[in-house]
């Protein structure tokens, strides 16, 4: 198991936005979490400019297809996303802990 950030520049009206989209987006998310793929979620706040998506597997495919399918990102809230590997080293559910 592997971890991968997925990151979304927000829009700049992404609170005032998100309002109608929230439903469809967060049952993506929950449904992914039950999978097991999604570990946790949320945007940064003040700002709330940013938001990052912790995802755990084998390789980026699962953070990658949940952008594609997110109604944030195909409706225009989200402005530009990413998925980079993170290399966990400390904690409970480290990917390669190190001691």
């Amino acid at each position: 198991m592997r971890h991968f950030l997925l990151i979304y520049d927000l829009a700049d009206d992404y609170l005032e936005r998100r309002g109608t989209l929230r439903a469809g987006h967060l049952a993506l998310a929950w449904a992914a979490a039950e999978r097991g793929e999604l570990l946790l979620g949320g945007a940064l706040a003040e700002p709330a400019d940013t938001a990052m998506l912790l995802f755990a597997g084998d390789g980026p495919e699962a953070a990658e297809a949940f952008a594609r399918a997110d109604p944030y990102v195909t409706e225009g809230l989200v402005e530009a996303w990413r998925v980079r590997p993170w290399t966990t080293v400390v904690g409970e559910n480290a990917a390669a802990p190190v001691r």
